[in-house]
This record gives structure tokens, C-alpha cells and sequence, in this order.
């Protein structure tokens, strides 16, 4: 039995650096980018994302939630992510110098 738990405490890990991983790729990519890839909101995904990583670290592994969550974590993964990173950018959010424009950086007239 001691192994049975510590394989479950393993997958019950996994699916907590899953989760949070997702939570944070969700968080990093820009607001425009889910609307132009024509998938949900930012927030959105943030909360059911968020919802899932909680459930995840609340309850154990066979109960009902957790497998909700992971099913919410891998349709970010595979269906969204995906879609956002095709977007020129990959749809990261950018920190721009102070010399950037609406059209790109300014090369003072180079």
C-alpha cells in the first residue's frame, strides 16, 4: 500500500506543476491575444485556471474535482495555448523600450 500512496502522491504532485504551470502561461499571455486567437477571455481563463490549481492542491487525487480541473488545465494546454502562441508575438505580453512606437521601435531617423 505504501507504494500505491506514493505513486498517487507523485501524480498528485504532477498535477499540481501542471495546473500551476498552465496558471502562470495564462497569466503571462496579453488580453488581445485570447480575443484575436478567438478563445475566452484573460480572465476567464485566469479563474478557471486559478479554480483548478486550488482544487488540485485541496483535494486528493481520485476525488471528482481534481479530474475537472485537469480536464479545464488540458484544454488550456492543448487547445488554447496552441491557438495564442501562433499569433505573431506568441502572444507574451512585451515590455517595450521607452523609444517604442505604435509601429515598432524608433530608429531616430536611420
Amino acid at each position: 500500500m505504501q507504494g500505491f500512496a506514493g505513486f498517487m502522491w507523485l501524480l498528485s504532485m504532477a498535477l499540481i506543476v501542471f495546473s500551476g504551470f498552465a496558471l502562470f502561461d495564462a497569466a503571462v499571455r496579453r488580453e488581445d491575444a485570447y480575443r484575436a486567437a478567438d478563445k475566452k477571455t484573460k480572465p476567464f481563463w485566469l479563474i478557471i485556471l486559478a479554480i483548478a490549481f486550488v482544487v488540485n492542491l485541496l483535494f486528493p487525487i481520485l476525488s471528482f474535482l481534481p479530474i475537472i480541473g485537469l480536464i479545464a488545465t488540458i484544454v488550456y494546454m492543448v487547445d488554447v495555448r496552441p491557438a495564442i502562441r501562433a499569433l505573431p508575438g506568441g502572444g507574451r505580453s512585451r515590455r517595450g523600450s521607452s523609444s517604442d512606437g505604435p509601429y515598432g521601435p524608433w530608429n531616430g531617423g536611420r
